[in-house]
């Protein structure tokens, strides 16, 4: 990780520091291992947090990100039609507590396991505690 102060003239209002963050990334299948650089942006100035807090902010936001990427992917969120008044705010919920049901009984895989239950729907039921 590497952090420096920004000028004033950086076109992010409050930015205090920026950050380059290197990190490797292995694909499982192949075992190739790649290096991906992140840039970021923070309004804390310097000396007001560790390396070690910054990075696990940057890591949760990367977990937010991997949700959103979830939803966008896997539920096609982006494309959806529902978008007046809290429609849009009760479907992300939805698709949220499907992920993390899913999650929760083990699925690492979340798109395979929404083929599953759209395919065996009463399995989905029954984990709820409902049967047909």
């Amino acid at each position: 990780m590497k952090i420096c102060t920004v000028r004033p003239e950086l076109p992010f209002p409050h930015a205090a520091q920026a950050i380059q963050v290197k990190r490797g990334r292995t694909d499982h299948r192949t075992g190739k291992t790649t290096i991906v650089t992140i840039y970021a942006v923070t309004s804390l100035p310097p000396g007001r947090i560790t390396h070690a807090q910054l990075a696990a902010l940057i890591r949760g936001h990367w977990s937010i990100e991997a949700l959103h990427h979830i939803r966008d992917v896997t539920y096609r969120e982006d494309v959806s039609k529902v978008r007046t008044g809290t429609a849009p705010r009760i479907m992300a919920s939805l698709r949220n507590l499907a992920i993390g049901l899913a999650r929760l009984i083990g699925w690492t895989n979340i798109a395979a396991a929404t083929d599953h239950y759209r395919s065996h729907p009463a399995d989905g039921l029954q984990l709820l505690g409902l049967t047909t």
